[in-house]
Formats: C-alpha cells, sequence, structure tokens
C-alpha cells in the first residue's frame, strides 16, 4: 500500500522537510484511516519518511488503526524523503519476507512513479487516473506476484485499488 501524505502547509521560512500538515491534511489523514478500517486494509509492517508531514500523516492513521488492529511500529527511513521510484522501491525491497501487508508513506512523485513501474495491469480505471493525477492522501493497493519482498520489481504487481479522499467522500454521497 502506498500512501502519499496528507495537504501540506506551507509556513513562512520552513524548510521542506519541516513542513506539517495543513489541517485539510489532517481531516483527508483521518478519511483514508477509516476507509483503510473499513476495507480490511491492515499493514503488519509500516515504512515512512522523515519528514514532518508523513510522520503526522502516520500518527494520524496509525492511532485510527490502533482501533481495529495491533499497528506496527513505523520504520522510519530517510531514502524514501525526496526520493524517485527506484530509491523507493530499493526500500522495499528490504522488507522482511515475514510482512505480508506493507504501508508505505511517502511523497511524490515518488510514489506515483513506483505504482506505475510496478503495476502492468488490474484496475484499468484506476490505472487511467493514477497517469492524471496521485493527489495528496491518495492510497494505491498493490497486489504483488512474489512471496519475497527482494524479488518485487518492474511489472511485478496489479493495482486492486486506488482511492482519494474525494473518491471516498463521493462514493459515501452516492
Amino acid at each position: 500500500m502506498l500512501l502519499r501524505h496528507g495537504k501540506s502547509d506551507w509556513p513562512a521560512g520552513v524548510p521542506d522537510e519541516r513542513r506539517p500538515l495543513a489541517e485539510r491534511g489532517r481531516s483527508a489523514s483521518k478519511t483514508m484511516a477509516q476507509h483503510m478500517i473499513d476495507c480490511g486494509l491492515l499493514p503488519d509492517h509500516v515504512l515512512v519518511s522523515p519528514a514532518v508531514r508523513t510522520l503526522q500523516t502516520w500518527e494520524i492513521v496509525g492511532t485510527k488503526l490502533a482501533t481495529a488492529t495491533v499497528v506496527p511500529e513505523a520504520d522510519m527511513r530517510p531514502a524514501i524523503y525526496d526520493a524517485d521510484a527506484a530509491q523507493v522501491l530499493a526500500e522495499v525491497r528490504t522488507v522482511p519476507d515475514d510482512k505480508h501487508s506493507v504501508l508505505l508513506v511517502g511523497h511524490n512523485p515518488g510514489l506515483e512513479d513506483l505504482t506505475r513501474l510496478l503495476c502492468h495491469g488490474g484496475d484499468a480505471l484506476a490505472l487511467s487516473r493514477i497517469k492524471v493525477k496521485f493527489p495528496t492522501a491518495a492510497l494505491a493497493v498493490i497486489d504483488l506476484g512474489s512471496s519475497h519482498w527482494s524479488e518485487v520489481g518492474e511489472g511485478s504487481g496489479q493495482l486492486a485499488r486506488f482511492d482519494t479522499p474525494r473518491s471516498i467522500t463521493d462514493a459515501a454521497k452516492s
């Protein structure tokens, strides 16, 4: 599962890595956490960028998930911050094989590019939506064809779903 951080704030003079979530980002993170619970998308391992906005996103999501499951501690990975798809994939490949469901909380364009790199099939509509935009707080769920994280690579996944705060709230209204 690839979760982009919630919408961040842009306070003057604050370096990029230290930018916090905006109120909209906090709200969207709560929406996504509840959606993950509702869909049974419960990770047993979490990789997270050390940027403030990703850590805050995980804190909100993890707190909400704790109401439904035992939540793993976040494995903070500096290499995920400002990383391209290859760098993020290198971090994914280090996950122990006894972990079955991994949540990675990171940034764009790395997450969008990694999703497109891994997924050469799956939900066609969702794949086309990702090509347009991978918005803040979006969640891509990828089914991988390997039981070994070290073997994850180009085309090894199928996109199972791509959810955004807007798609979830729109679906709830209809």
